[in-house]
């Protein structure tokens, strides 16, 4: 991409940002030489968290095809690349020089998914000293403040009674008023792990050429993380091949989906999702269109992609993205200070290496160094599970979770790393801490049998981590949980683990709390 010009003459300038890339915008349905659109690379956004290398170069590519996509359908561009000498390295900075350029008598922008985002377009446009127009990216299915709406007055948010309302308002999977096949959810379904010597198909991967852009981006001094060929980079860039991506799965993956959504295998890291999530939140899919492949395949071949596979699949977009979306902006910016358990210790050194001997851990962590991709369960029951049971800051958790993976941007990535994973908003999301001993990591995955611990021992010098942490987790915290700030009917849910500690001779409980001591005295160690 050449390097921009000093912006010829315009009467609107519209800003549009590195997640607003909506082929079917209304901005884009009719072309006007009055108007100047206006991306930006800006060390403002690659500076703001570490990111991984892999999101720094997606979102950038991503932007620069669609700032020539909308130059090709005819409209008026004005790209800052991040090498510019005009460029300011700041969002607002930029448009204020853009606007004085162009001698622009009016600013419009789409309105930012990120509070830190929103907060500064909302100061800017009140300085800026032109009238400013504010559109919405017509992206999601709800409005940002309705599930605050729904829920006034709660101090927990139910996703299921949220995601059976968006099931009636889409029609998706819906008889009239009733779900198609008399259920609303099929997840006690979806818990399979597959066979060791299964084999899914492979994952769609792209080959793109951005030796150029990372020499660009390492130039100019910005610090990420992670791998990256970046000659042969695998992630869609525009939305044709987003699309690809989304007809593979649908053609290929969706058909056991569901049955192995929560698996985990160190031999094939992509498994049967989609990885449709860097393409949905930058906006290049829609949510919609993207349920209604899933359920028109469902209702063309209901043999060969059954209901609870895709259910399982739709559950994921319309209910818990649109939900955690819905938490984002019901709760901040207050929900980045929320920490239940007062946890303050820091994230081991080996989440940024995958130097661990836990074989699930090491896994999980140099597959998102590599892919700069994990899959939920990976990110929930393996990392997030460890971080929590381990008592680490929901802050450097965050920090974390928001620069290692392509797909995410503050909004998705603080309420299922701070909320679902972390349980630092105290229930507000979860209905319980999702954590667990080496039991579940067995069941779900492969990992245990090549591991250097023993997942079957609680105390010795080799036992799993998780186990003696789990346990040692449960004690530390019981009583916040009977405290006034848990999520009503706490120990209920908990009922069953405190009962089995409470059964246990006194000396076994002892001996899982000094073995959870040792473990976090020696946590760099593991």
């Amino acid at each position: 991409m050449p390097r921009s010009t000093e912006p010829r003459k315009a009467r609107v300038v519209r800003l549009v940002l590195g997640d607003q890339l909506v082929h079917d915008h209304p901005w884009w349905q009719r072309v006007d030489p009055d108007v100047l659109h206006v991306l930006m690379e800006v060390r403002q956004e690659t500076d703001y968290a570490t990111h991984h290398i892999q999101k720094v170069l997606g979102f950038f590519g991503a932007m620069r095809r669609f700032a020539d996509e909308l130059r090709t359908h005819g409209h008026r561009v004005h790209y800052l690349t991040l090498d510019d000498p005009a460029n300011q390295q700041d969002i607002g900075l930029n448009l204020q020089a853009v606007i004085q350029q162009s001698g622009a008598s009016e600013l419009g922008y789409l309105l930012p998914d990120e509070h830190r985002l929103d907060e500064q377009l909302k100061r800017f446009a009140a300085t800026c000293g032109v009238p400013v127009q504010v559109a919405d990216t017509h992206h999601f299915l709800t409005e940002r403040h309705e599930l605050a709406a729904l829920f006034k007055g709660k101090k927990q948010y139910l996703m299921e009674r949220f995601y059976r309302l968006m099931r009636q308002r889409t029609g998706l999977l819906m008889t009239g008023d009733a779900p198609l096949g008399g259920r609303w959810n099929f997840d006690h379904d979806n818990r399979q792990r597959p066979p060791k010597d299964h084999v899914p198909p492979p994952p769609l991967l792209f080959d793109h050429d951005l030796w150029d852009l990372e020499a660009l981006v390492r130039s100019a001094g910005v610090h990420t993380i992670g791998m990256v060929d970046a000659a042969h980079f695998p992630w869609p860039l525009d939305r044709a091949e987003s699309l690809d991506l989304l007809r593979y799965f649908i053609a290929h993956l969706l058909p056991h989906f569901g049955t192995y959504q929560d698996a985990m295998t160190p031999h094939h890291w992509a498994l049967y999702h989609a990885r449709l999530s860097f393409s949905l939140n930058v906006k290049l899919l829609s949510p919609l269109e993207v349920c209604q492949a899933a359920v028109d395949a469902h209702l063309a071949d209901p043999q060969r992609i059954a209901l609870a596979q895709v259910e399982g699949f739709v559950r994921q977009i319309i209910g818990w993205r649109e939900y955690m979306r819905g938490v984002y902006w019901a709760q901040m910016p207050r929900y980045a200070d929320r920490n239940f358990f007062g946890h303050d210790r820091a994230l081991p050194s080996w989440f940024w290496t995958g130097r661990t001997r836990m074989a699930c851990l090491r896994d999980a962590i140099t597959g998102s160094l590599t892919n700069a991709y994990a899959h939920h369960i990976q990110r929930l029951m393996v990392t997030g599970n460890f971080a929590l049971l381990a008592g680490v800051d929901p802050d450097e958790v965050d920090r974390w979770y928001l620069g290692i993976y392509i797909d995410a941007i503050e909004w998705v990535e603080i309420t299922n790393t701070r909320g679902m994973s972390q349980f630092a908003d105290g229930g507000i999301v979860g209905t319980k801490p999702y954590v667990s001993s080496g039991a579940y990591l067995h069941k779900m995955g492969h990992h245990c049998g090549t591991c250097h611990y023993n997942v079957n021992d609680r105390t010795g010098p080799r036992a799993c981590p998780f186990n003696a942490l789990y346990w040692h987790f449960l004690a530390r915290n019981r009583e916040r949980f009977l405290s006034k700030e848990a999520r009503p009917g706490m120990m209920v849910r908990l009922g069953m683990p405190y009962r089995t500690w409470d059964k246990m001779p006194a000396a076994s409980r002892q001996a899982l709390l000094d073995k959870g001591d040792d473990l976090l005295r020696h946590i760099e160690d593991l």
